[in-house]
């Protein structure tokens, strides 16, 4: 932290702003706070590989829950009529059909109950059977004749085409995001921004497997949505990467992982702004438009949006950020600096604890810019100094505090003499 602290206050000399230390949303809208990203970066990787590895668990435990449009079944449709969910799955379970999905679809005299299930493990002769029986179970459930009832057999080759488009899709976002981030700015950028892509996807895909929601056509275009909102958040953090290396680490001022804590500290309160004005309408399509609307397929879209937003926020602050400093800090020159400035730390570090130990006299109370007392480091000089006051050389006059005596036991000279 406290190098973090250093490093922002330098970043500040340069711009020549100057910070107040008020509250922490204070400091958050003006950028002054000093929050140590890229030190921590073992606990971020940690927690993520923690949700990850969960999310695979119950990939290859559960499994996905795919949509009838990949896996291929048959649906029912019964439109305006006032015919509840519960109903319906009632009616569909005394078939003898097992694991139908049964969802409702808008609301009032526009209303529709939509009923899937997988037949294709019957023979073709029960299969047709079976959809007859449904089909009248709905019809008698709603009150209404056997041909209001829509049937429609959905095969797995347009859920199959589906994805097969969506994979050639994502291939050619990677390609594309990889030589717009190399020109832009540099390989190792681009790279750290496809780990963070890379992250969001398996962490939607770990949280779907665990709640078992059901995959659909609408979940993949959610998906492909929020690649593009994740990657905003991070060029933006970049952009300002860039700028600080140029001003303070190329000048030798502070090594590159110090640059990018000062760079996430100064666009934190952008990240958050953006992702928390993104989410809220996400969080008014599920909650509102899902669950009091009755509008489900709303939440299979709004679910993927909410979950890939959330962790595309957190990816670009502490997944993408902490590894470019990471790959940065292995390049000869970069490394070269950051051991010069841990070595001048240390230097200084010891020369504080040399001046204090020697407890030659008081410390100088001239204060910097900032008004904070400057305490002078000891050099190599200092002996050499002690030894000549000793033999009756002039030397500076130390500052004896008010109702002390010189340890010399001669009065010295303190300023112009008053008559």
């Amino acid at each position: 932290m406290a190098k973090a602290k250093e490093a922002s206050e330098g970043a500040v000399a340069v711009m020549g702003e100057t910070q107040d230390e008020g509250s922490i949303f204070h400091r958050l809208y003006h950028g002054g706070t000093h929050f140590e990203f890229v030190g921590h970066r073992r606990r971020w990787y940690m927690f993520s590989s923690v949700v990850i590895l969960i999310g695979l668990a119950a990939l290859g435990i559960r499994g996905l829950n795919f949509g009838i449009e990949f896996k291929g079944g048959t649906s029912w449709e019964v439109t305006n009529t006032h015919l509840t969910v519960t109903q319906a799955r009632n009616a569909v379970a005394a078939t003898g059909v097992k694991e139908a999905t049964v969802v409702s679809l808008g609301s009032g005299s526009s209303s529709t109950i939509e009923v899937q299930a997988d037949l294709s493990i019957y023979p073709a002769s029960q299969k047709a059977t079976l959809e007859t029986k449904v089909t009248d179970a709905l019809a008698a459930a709603a009150h209404v004749p056997a041909n209001r009832v829509s049937l429609n057999d959905v095969g797995p080759t347009w859920g199959g085409e589906i994805t097969s488009k969506a994979i050639h899709a994502l291939i050619g976002f990677f390609i594309a995001i990889t030589l717009y981030i190399t020109l832009r700015f540099e390989v190792k950028m681009a790279a750290a921004a496809l780990v963070a892509v890379v992250h969001d996807i398996l962490v939607t895909v770990g949280v779907y497997a665990i709640v078992g929601f059901e995959v659909t056509p609408a979940t993949v275009i959610a998906v492909l949505t929020i690649l593009g909102y994740s990657l905003y958040d991070t060029i933006v953090v970049f952009d300002r990467v860039q700028e600080n290396v140029k001003g303070m680490v190329n000048s030798g001022r502070m090594s590159y992982s110090d640059a990018v804590d000062v760079s996430m500290n100064q666009v934190l309160m952008r990240s958050l702004n953006t992702s928390i004005v993104a989410i809220i309408p996400i969080l008014s399509v599920l909650l509102i438009g899902a669950e009091l609307l009755g509008a489900t397929t709303l939440q299979q879209f709004g679910l993927a949006l909410f979950i890939g937003l959330t962790t595309g926020a957190y990816s670009s602050i502490f997944i993408a950020s902490p590894f470019l400093a990471q790959l940065k800090e292995r390049e000869p020159r970069y490394k070269a600096l950051a051991e010069r400035i841990a070595k001048s730390q240390a230097a200084d570090a010891r020369a504080g604890k040399r001046t204090v130990k020697a407890g030659a006299g008081q410390p100088d109370r001239r204060a910097d810019t900032y008004g904070e007392p400057v305490v002078e480091e000891a050099t190599s000089t200092d002996a050499a100094q002690v030894a000549a006051a000793t033999q009756g050389e002039r030397r500076r006059p130390k500052l004896v505090e008010p109702g002390q005596r010189s340890s010399s036991g001669s009065r010295r000279k303190q300023g112009p003499k008053r008559r």
